[in-house]
């Protein structure tokens, strides 16, 4: 399949530069955490809140597992990447981009922002960004087909470093 998958940490832009990505390629976009909402009928913290940590991740993998697109970018959840079989799928149907930002760059992204009420999933109550980005950083290395150093690059600046490592 011709899909781009964005994986990465919140607030790395896979959202935001998944839409301008999309439009400036002649892509369709879709947002997985949309999905999900969808689906369930709930907030992302909402889901989180009823199902638990280990709940949510199950439906975010079912939901993944189950996407089927064609010339498409699809923008997952952070915790995308804790679903082995959905990633499988995803690496199947697309090519998968992590978009890598630094934690100092997240944390700057983030402050002042309730990570909780976006629906981040923290599988231990009180961790750290710091913490998160450890755990995670490594499983988008490691399901990434192509990496793209977001950090110090702007919206469209993202949306042509991720089209010049797809489409060299």
């Amino acid at each position: 399949m011709n899909n781009i998958v964005l994986i990465g940490m919140p607030a790395s832009g896979k959202s935001t530069a998944g839409v301008l990505l999309a439009k400036t390629i002649g892509y369709g976009y879709i947002d997985s955490d949309l999905l999900i909402q969808n689906q369930e009928k709930a907030l992302l913290c909402d889901i989180i809140a009823r199902a638990g940590v280990a709940g949510f991740i199950g439906i975010e993998e079912s939901v993944n597992a189950s996407l089927w697109a064609e010339r498409c970018v699809i923008a997952t959840g952070g915790s995308a990447v804790y679903g082995e079989r959905a990633m499988a799928h995803l690496k199947e149907i697309g090519k998968v981009v992590y978009l890598k930002v630094g934690l100092a760059e997240l944390a700057k992204r983030l402050a002042g922002k309730d990570i909780f009420r976006r629906g981040v999933v923290m599988k231990q109550r009180g961790e750290t960004l710091a913490e998160l980005y450890a755990e995670r950083a490594p499983l988008y290395e490691k399901y990434a087909d192509v990496i793209v150093d977001c950090g110090g690059l702007d919206l469209e600046g993202t949306v042509a470093a991720v089209i010049k490592s797809v489409f060299p």
